[in-house]
């Protein structure tokens, strides 16, 4: 689904979103992000931290495995000097 709607800058850098944006997404807060050539506003979740709780789980190592290997990166970082 897309949807355009061309609005005005005010004198002050407000733009309204319009109602139907508003209540599809039930947006209170919105985050605008600068892509260089557009701008995006994405709809900000009440608890941001708590909408991200989850989402990379599966990736990368385990908070427990990065700290590991984070000491022993120091550990000989400090031994070589």
């Amino acid at each position: 689904m897309s949807t355009t709607h061309v609005m005005k800058v005010s004198s002050n850098g407000q733009v309204s979103i319009p109602a139907e944006a508003r209540a599809r997404w039930k947006a209170d807060h919105v985050v605008v992000v600068d892509l260089g050539d557009r701008v995006v506003l994405r709809p900000l979740p009440v608890d941001p931290v708590a909408d991200l709780q989850g989402k990379y789980r599966g990736r990368g190592p385990s908070s427990e495995r990065a700290r590991r290997q984070a000491r022993t990166d120091e550990a000989s970082r400090e031994r070589r000097r």
